[in-house]
């Protein structure tokens, strides 16, 4: 595991075509899901250990603009493995770019705050409540997270499993995370199906209110 560890940070590790698609997918899926129970955590201390929230706007545990942005920060330190520091600063200012345009799209097109840390715990260095240091902080440690554990620990994965085993799982885990994400941002919306929200409300989940 070692040798494995110090060929990955020193030269990369390079699988074949067919499981490099499978590492993008359990990146996407894992990334997604500790965002969850990263926020999942953050807002039950933010609202004073009273309530749990269910975070997301998916059935599934998963947030998918940490699934999308880990892709991200994986590109833009694909070949910095040896610079923690410079992963950390990139992970640091890409994600904040990340996380203010998205906040401020969705509300330019829908009216809706999902976030607004003017209104939580550790909010200061608030930029309209779309980014905070706090957020970009811990962003940049996911990025260490990212880069340092889960790779290495998937691309291990990937060359140890047998490799239908480990394409099949990549995939259909993929596929069940994408098409509940698929289904609560366009089919619940084009034809007035019950989202997560909606259902996971009104069985009795504590939700985060949106706000004008």
């Amino acid at each position: 595991m070692r040798k494995f560890y110090n060929d990955y940070l020193n030269s990369g590790i390079k699988p074949e075509r067919s499981l490099f698609v499978g590492i993008v997918f359990l990146v996407v899926v894992i990334s997604g899901v500790f965002g969850w129970v990263y926020e999942y955590i953050f807002y039950w201390i933010n609202g004073g250990f009273d309530k749990f929230y269910w975070r997301g706007g998916n059935f599934l545990p998963w947030i998918n603009i940490y699934a999308y942005g880990s892709l991200m920060i994986w590109v833009l330190t694909l070949k910095l493995r040896k610079k923690p520091v410079l992963v950390f600063i990139i992970s640091f200012v890409s994600t904040g770019i990340l996380e203010f345009f998205s906040g401020l799209g969705v509300y330019l097109i829908t009216g809706l705050r999902y976030w607004d840390y003017d209104t939580e715990i550790l909010g200061f260095g608030s930029i309209y409540g779309f980014v905070c240091l706090r957020s970009v902080a811990v962003f940049g440690i996911f990025g260490l997270l990212l880069v340092y554990v889960m790779l290495p620990g998937i691309y291990y994965l990937a060359v140890k499993l047998p490799k239908k085993v480990f394409i099949v799982t990549a995939v259909i885990l993929f596929v069940i995370f994408l098409g509940d994400d698929i289904y609560n941002l366009i089919f619940a919306n084009l034809f007035s199906l019950p989202s997560a929200p909606d259902v996971y409300t009104g069985i009795g989940f504590n939700y985060m209110d949106y706000t004008r």
